[in-house]
């Protein structure tokens, strides 16, 4: 019995240091600045089966000491000018807009909420959907 632990050992000492994860975490790489581009709705009823796609050329402002945003650029029919506050982790970026209406349904998209994001120093690309009805892509370059 002496001899089966003997050989264990080196296994239970090897998995408490030998597979540690060294992989260090990226740095987040905080947007900042004017991004231009464009904003798809998808949408998906349940009489039509492929997507409805609606676009619109939006610009997005991001200012990183205050955190705020500005949405200006093609907001006359499906994305409304939004402004508020804005937040990051290495996945996520929330946006609280203030403008977004306190009741009813609002007409046009605001950029309010959860998006999951990418962001590479240029290209700005954010997602958020919901359930398999409804999709918001952003997908935005730095211009400044």
């Amino acid at each position: 019995m002496k001899h089966k632990i003997l050989y264990f050992l080196p296994l239970l000492l090897c998995l408490g240091g030998c597979f540690k994860n060294n992989a260090a975490v990226p740095p987040l790489v905080v947007p900042s600045g004017t991004f231009t581009g464009e904003f798809r709705l998808l949408h998906r009823s349940s009489v039509n089966v492929p997507f409805d796609t609606t676009k619109a050329e939006i610009v997005l402002t991001l200012n990183t000491p205050a955190y705020t945003y500005a949405v200006t650029g093609d907001t006359s029919t499906v994305h409304a000018g939004s402004k508020g506050v804005w937040g990051m982790n290495n996945s996520y970026i929330n946006f609280a807009d203030n403008t977004y209406p306190k009741s009813g349904t609002p007409t046009k998209t605001h950029l309010n909420g959860l998006y999951l994001y990418y962001y590479n120093g240029s290209v700005f690309q954010m997602i958020a959907t919901s359930a398999d009805t409804l999709a918001l892509q952003y997908d935005l370059k730095k211009t400044q």
